[in-house]
């Protein structure tokens, strides 16, 4: 059956409209300001929502295999489509690593059951796998993920000789984790001999500094202008490394790219105090001076994409001692709602959450007809109540840890339903089960 959604105020490719759109075999078949068809079908009354094409979040950890009692596929893509982000790509180091062409396709095989979103699946390197690297079919996945930095599992890849022959040989997209290994060793043992295993959080970001961030970051900008590959740092969370990045070509035509992920543009490290572990991440939450400038440079397009880095870790886990506890923690049911709070604010327009959050990553990542609401493109659409919601509690939150960095916040908005190819997933606080999400298919222009 066809459903048609009457009377939205359509947010896309810069533009604000009341208008109708006819959806049809997973697929947006008309836009128009009244939709008039013979045939029976659904009608969803839209007025007073907002219609955005679904959000496409480049990077989050769902935990399988390996990991699942933190979370997995099914578990992280239900909070995601409550959470308005319709299409996911999906880290490697989970346990064991996606090392290897079986293990990353084992992945797709448990998405393809299990995932209420579309998904893809990025690629992992590692100090020993360049060859098994080179045989991955770049049209089929988002990308390759180089952990230049140490974060959760054991991926990092420092060896010169390695590093050079990704850069210089993989056709793909590569991703980086940017932060430089010797400096944070060097930092944390400066802590530990001042506090033994007494180290307060809020030490973290000095732990994973600013120029831990910027040695790392500035090493994968040099390797890519060397070898003219197309590079994604992922999470800056320092001002300075905002200086490595160019807004003076469109998009499609950037090689070298920046993502900045929620909890970067939202905390500070004011925030330890009170949020303590729950807000550890690495690269670590920085001052309210480097969250100025990664503002800036989302605002000017030197920063292309706005993401989550979606990392759930159990309450049990993340209650320890800051040395025991790890990095990482739950977004995606309230990303796009975090964006709106900051319209309500007046610190970014819709028109630009939209952009950052659906159009740039399709448009970056190459993704096959998705986020953007067009005519023939995949109905992957989010419908927003422009009026605060629940107060965030452990008692409504969809994430298999049960805990969100959010409790307490009252959003201005709420996500209203969710559509992926055409399926309405959620609607009205309800997953609808039944239908799951598409492999993502990128072009290569």
């Amino acid at each position: 059956m066809k459903t048609i959604l009457r009377n939205g105020t359509i947010i896309n490719e810069g533009k604000k409209f009341i208008a109708d759109i006819l959806i049809s075999n997973g697929r947006i078949e008309k836009i128009a300001s009244a939709i008039s068809i013979q045939e029976k079908a659904e009608e969803v009354n839209a007025e007073g929502l907002y219609i955005l094409p679904g959000c496409i979040d480049d990077q989050v950890h769902f935990r399988e295999p390996g990991l699942t009692h933190k979370g997995n596929i099914y578990s992280e893509s239900r909070a995601a489509v409550a959470g308005g982000i319709t299409s996911f790509m999906e880290m490697p180091n989970t346990v064991p690593n996606a090392l290897t062409q079986e293990l990353l396709e084992d992945k797709y095989q448990i998405a393809q059951q299990t995932a209420l979103a579309n998904y893809s699946f990025f690629m992992g390197a590692s100090n020993d796998n360049l060859e098994e690297v080179l045989k991955t079919d770049t049209s089929k996945i988002c990308g390759v993920k180089v952990f230049m930095g140490s974060s959760t599992g054991n991926m990092l890849v420092d060896k010169e000789s390695v590093l050079e022959g990704l850069f210089s040989r993989v056709g793909a997209l590569i991703a980086t984790h940017c932060e430089d290994e010797h400096t944070v060793k060097s930092n944390l043992a400066v802590f530990q001999e001042r506090y033994g295993d007494n180290i307060p959080v809020s030490a973290h970001p000095l732990i994973r500094s600013e120029e831990a961030c910027y040695l790392s970051s500035s090493k994968a900008a040099s390797l890519a202008k060397k070898h003219k590959a197309r590079l994604h740092i992922l999470h800056i969370s320092t001002a300075k490394e905002t200086e490595l990045f160019d807004n003076t070509l469109p998009l499609e035509q950037k090689l070298i790219t920046a993502e900045a992920c929620i909890h970067h543009l939202w905390f500070s490290d004011a925030d330890y105090q009170e949020k303590g572990n729950f807000i550890k991440w690495n690269p670590a939450v920085k001052t309210a001076q480097d969250r100025e400038g990664i503002w800036k440079a989302l605002l000017d397009d030197r920063i292309d994409v706005i993401a989550t880095d979606h990392a759930p870790h159990t309450l049990e886990e993340k209650s320890q001692a800051y040395s025991s506890a790890p990095s990482g923690g739950p977004l995606v049911q309230h990303a796009l709602l975090a964006m709106l709070d900051k319209v309500q604010e007046g610190r970014i327009s819709i028109e630009r959450v939209v952009e950052k959050m659906a159009h740039a990553p399709a448009t970056l990542f190459r993704i096959e007809e998705r986020g953007f609401i067009r005519e023939g493109y995949h109905a992957d659409l989010v419908l927003v109540k422009p009026e605060a919601g629940e107060v965030v509690s452990k008692s409504n939150v969809l994430y298999k840890c049960a805990w969100s960095p959010f409790e307490g916040h009252q959003f201005a908005h709420q996500i209203h339903s969710t559509y992926v190819n055409g399926n309405c997933v959620y609607n009205n606080g309800l997953i609808q089960e039944g239908s799951n999400g598409q492999r993502l298919t990128f072009t290569s222009r």
